[in-house]
């Protein structure tokens, strides 16, 4: 394939990926409540979206919240997770155990939604309790499908990790978990916080698991879009669709930052 050829081919997938999200952006300055004939430019779907539509912000807050949970409870059990399964001295355990990390990734999200709510809807039958989906079922599930992301953020920083480092602080008197926060946490700190950043952005963007185990009584961002869609979009939604791809976009470019960063200090010590 010639170079024309191929730059050709990479700008038309790039063309079908980012067209939708731009053509998005131009529709949230839309003066108009057309969705196919752009009226003119104004500021105005921004400015309802903060003071007539109180659906949208309440369920923007509640991704929010949701999000927030999910990161830092699934960078947690995500970061114990993958120091446990690097220091298993058995090949064929870390082996299997990262195997096994990979399945609710690979496993498509309507099969994983649907498993989840029927376990959700047996355990609360077998506990009496009415309240079957509610906001800490969509909390557990997001946490099951965020996690193994933490774990292949931080994998390779334990492995590019200086082992000398640890055995040094043990020479030196420390403790296993004093260790750990003083050699192997700021190794793998720059993982962590992509895994960090990683889960907040798949929690955030979510739609099917939190369809199948979510409560009536909790709406999350993606779904009060789906709702609306059956009526028909406004641009307040592209509003707000617009504020959020700027946030995640922004902490994509500042995790890479992070990361480039933390290569070059790594370049300029060895």
């Amino acid at each position: 394939m010639s170079k024309f050829a191929a730059r050709l081919v990479l700008g038309i997938v790039f063309a079908f990926l980012y067209l939708p999200i731009v053509v998005m952006i131009v529709f949230s300055f839309n003066s108009g409540s057309s969705t196919a004939v752009f009226d003119s430019f104004s500021f105005q779907p921004f400015v309802s979206l903060f003071t007539y539509h109180e659906n949208l912000m309440i369920s923007l807050r509640n991704s929010l919240i949701l999000a927030g949970s999910v990161s830092v409870i699934s960078t947690v059990f995500g970061t114990l997770a993958t120091v446990a399964i690097f220091n298993s001295r058995n090949k064929r355990i870390q082996s299997t155990m990262m195997g096994i990390n990979k399945f609710p990734m690979m496993n498509p999200h309507v099969v994983t939604g649907v498993s989840m709510m029927l376990m959700f809807i047996f355990i609360s039958n077998l506990l009496g309790s009415r309240n079957t989906l509610s906001f800490t079922t969509v909390l557990l599930a997001h946490v099951t499908i965020t996690t193994p992301f933490v774990v292949l953020n931080v994998m390779p920083k334990l492995r590019e990790a200086d082992p000398h480092m640890l055995e040094a602080a043990y020479d030196l008197g420390c403790t296993p978990l004093r260790a750990f926060f003083k050699v192997t946490l700021p190794t793998i700190s720059t993982g962590i916080i992509s895994g960090l950043m990683m889960a907040f952005a798949l929690s955030l963007d979510d739609f099917i698991i939190s369809f199948y185990t979510t409560g009536t009584g909790f709406q999350t961002f993606p779904i009060e879009v789906f709702n609306q869609a059956r009526r028909g979009i406004r641009p307040p939604v592209f509003a707000l669709s617009t504020l959020i791809f700027i946030t995640i976009f922004t902490l994509l470019v500042l995790s890479n930052y992070i990361q480039i960063k933390s290569e070059k200090k790594k370049g300029a010590k060895s």
